[in-house]
């Protein structure tokens, strides 16, 4: 992996500050060189898929969170459009439903995860329990956790207790063959200003656009400041946090496929190898059908 792709990966002993990351980062790519780099890693990607899916034994969850407009969607369409769709699957995660709240947290996340061979990507993520969660701490409350009835309760000591179950959740897969990927799109404030303005210029960007979007985007500032805790807390040696600079979409696009790349590399996939008894059965069946 080059050097400016490695530079975007948080490791787990670094004390990150997001400040220090520039959202317009594009390192020596222009668009055009990363268009072309970008269609050579999804065809490298969809032969590893096709590995990863044979030998059934670890399972890929992708997670993108980011702010709104920061281009989550885009990039998935993008990045994964070179997959089998057998192989793959993406959830999207809204506001929990009732009876998404009758459980913990992480239950839905639970139902979610990708099977043994299987690439599973989700749109938001339970990191919204660190960040929508902590910009606005009375949705907590909708969870029915004993002893948690004021959202004074939900404290330092209430999150530090959060990221902890984060962490052992993440390390739990982790050890039972599930490679996590946890991206960032570190979109700049300006522009996604400009690209809320587009959505409501163009017609055709409408129905992406919620009133809603703007009384989010009044809390930046608490908004980073979450981003930066959990990052921070959960970004592990066995599931780190990637910062993707997400200005320019097409820089972003290049670097989550490199990424998902290279660590798919690592698994050393291979098709199952075919055992004498088999190569035996193979060729008996061969010889009925020449001989038909």
């Amino acid at each position: 992996m080059k050097n400016e792709f490695k530079a975007l990966i948080i490791q787990g002993d670094s004390k990150f500050s997001l400040k220090k990351f520039e959202t317009d980062f594009t390192g020596s790519y222009n668009k055009e060189k990363a268009k072309d780099e970008l269609i050579k890693t999804k065809i490298e990607i969809s032969h590893l898929q096709e590995k990863l899916y044979a030998a059934g034994k670890h399972s890929i969850l992708i997670i993108f969170q980011a702010m709104d407009a920061a281009g989550k969607d885009s990039a998935i369409a993008h990045v994964m459009s070179g997959l089998n769709p057998q192989g793959c699957q993406v959830f999207s995660f809204k506001v929990p439903t009732v009876k998404e709240y009758e459980h913990d947290f992480l239950w839905r996340h639970y139902l979610a995860l990708p099977e043994r061979g299987r690439i599973g990507i989700h749109n938001r993520s339970h990191y919204e329990n660190v960040l929508a969660c902590k910009v606005h701490p009375e949705y907590i409350l909708n969870e029915n956790i004993p002893g948690v009835d004021d959202v004074k309760k939900v404290n330092k000591d209430f999150w530090k207790q959060r990221y902890e179950s984060i962490r052992n959740f993440e390390s739990h897969l982790s050890a039972n063959g599930t490679v996590i990927l946890k991206f960032f799109l570190n979109v700049g404030r300006d522009e996604q200003k400009q690209r809320f303005l587009e959505r409501i210029e163009d017609p055709t960007k409408n129905w992406k656009f919620s009133s809603g979007d703007i009384k989010e985007r009044a809390h930046w500032d608490k908004y980073m400041n979450a981003y930066q805790d959990a990052i921070n807390e959960t970004s592990t040696e066995v599931s780190p946090w990637h910062v993707i600079p997400a200005d320019k979409k097409w820089f972003a696009r290049l670097a989550i496929s490199e990424i998902i790349l290279e660590r798919l590399k690592k698994l050393d996939l291979d098709f199952p190898v075919v055992t004498d008894e088999e190569k035996a059965k193979l060729e008996e069946t061969k010889t009925i059908l020449m001989t038909e």
